[in-house]
């Protein structure tokens, strides 16, 4: 008899297509550097327990002609809080949202997850603009 899966599509999708707040940007005054944000307060919900998840998140980051505005990042990230999602579902929104305000050279969005269970979870998703 084969068993039923546990974890459903909905679980899989959960969260990706949340309403969060929007990142806002301010212009660029440099180019060629990179900006490093860490968040080590980052918390999410599980969508399938409900239980939390905690970890730090990093940013890095080349901007181009925009930068991300730094409270409202923060404000976006809170919003995370109660939302039920999977951890590797929060690096690549996370990343897809900053690469779709800011437009940068290339950006990279490390999650380094406490453990639960005994497990750690460290994901990794990059992005890397495409030459013109």
């Amino acid at each position: 008899m084969k068993k039923q899966r546990e974890y459903t599509d909905e679980h899989a999708e959960a969260g990706l297509k949340a309403e969060l707040p929007e990142l806002e940007t301010w212009p660029n005054q440099f180019s060629g550097y990179d900006i490093e944000i860490e968040m080590p307060e980052f918390t999410s919900v599980c969508p399938k327990t409900g239980l939390p998840d905690a970890g730090t998140l990093t940013l890095v980051y080349t901007p181009d002609k925009k930068c991300v505005e730094l409270k409202s990042l923060k404000m976006y990230m809170i919003a995370y809080r109660n939302l039920g999602i999977f951890q590797e579902n929060v690096v690549n929104r996370f990343l897809a949202d900053v690469v779709s305000a800011t437009d940068p050279v290339e950006a990279t969005v490390h999650g380094d997850f406490a453990a639960r269970g005994g497990i750690t979870t460290r994901v990794t998703a990059s992005y890397k603009r495409k030459k013109k």
